[in-house]
């Protein structure tokens, strides 16, 4: 599929799709992100496609939503905001690891379509912001839902309040990002990362997403029926015969997805 506002390669199992607007900081308007999710919708069906890995091109990884594009249009600000739950949504929703790897500055909506990821590894430069009512705008794309279930509710509100800006350090020491690198070394470290998820046991690993992502609002009971019923899958999957005869042989596993 040819996109516009995107790139989308691919390498071994690895999905790469970079936000393609460099000219304004990779700013989100409704045709890029209509094209994200058709992008995700190309992971999601695709067999060869184990990992996907988002990206910025240029200076930054997002800086939001392309404000020009909806400026005094209500109508096309609600559409673009519900257009943005999709994309959110189906991150969050495809049983597959995504990994944001964020370069510059990642803002308002740019910062929720990093958290949305499941894992984030951020450059040296790299900067996170939930700048939206710096312009007397609510938060969208899921960031009070995001942010306050991995910093607590104090130290979200204090980010929203104000609309501080953080470095990549900071960010990693509220547990927002999962390793810092330098400018240099991201895209090597997200694709290293990538392959090795790529070469686990992919079935078990997309079911342990989606039981994580639940755990979030169900209680423990609830949560371990879902646990068991993803025990019953994978204990039928070609991995997990694998695994067990890997273990007992003393050696590492191969597995196949399967």
């Amino acid at each position: 599929m040819i996109f516009k506002n995107i790139v989308v390669e691919y390498k071994d199992n690895i999905s790469i799709i970079s936000i393609n607007r460099p000219e304004v900081l990779n700013a989100l308007n409704i045709e890029t992100i209509r094209e994200l999710i058709k992008a995700f919708d190309e992971a999601e069906r695709s067999e060869n496609v184990k990992v996907v890995i988002l990206k910025g091109s240029g200076r930054a990884f997002c800086s939001g939503g392309d404000l020009k594009s909806v400026k005094d249009n209500i109508k096309k600000i609600v559409d673009t905001a519900k257009e943005a739950e999709k994309l959110i949504l189906k991150i969050q929703n495809l049983e597959k690891p995504v990994i944001a790897a964020v370069n510059g500055y990642a803002v308002a909506a740019g910062f929720n379509l990093a958290l949305a990821c499941d894992l984030i590894i951020a450059s040296e430069n790299a900067r996170f912001g939930e700048v939206f009512l710096n312009i007397g705008f609510h938060p969208d794309t899921g960031g009070t839902y995001f942010l306050t279930r991995i910093v607590g509710p104090y130290k979200a509100k204090e980010l929203f309040f104000t609309g501080k800006i953080i470095d990549a350090w900071e960010a990693e020491r509220l547990g927002l990002v999962n390793k810092v690198v330098s400018p240099e070394k991201l895209d090597e470290e997200a694709i290293s990362l990538a392959k090795s998820l790529a070469s686990g046991p992919c079935k078990a690993i997309g079911l342990t997403k989606r039981t994580i992502n639940k755990a979030l609002s169900l209680d423990l009971s609830s949560i371990m029926k879902i646990e068991l019923e993803a025990c019953s899958i994978t204990a039928k999957t070609e991995d997990f015969s694998e695994g067990v005869k890997a273990m007992l042989e003393k050696r590492k596993p191969i597995f196949t997805g399967k």
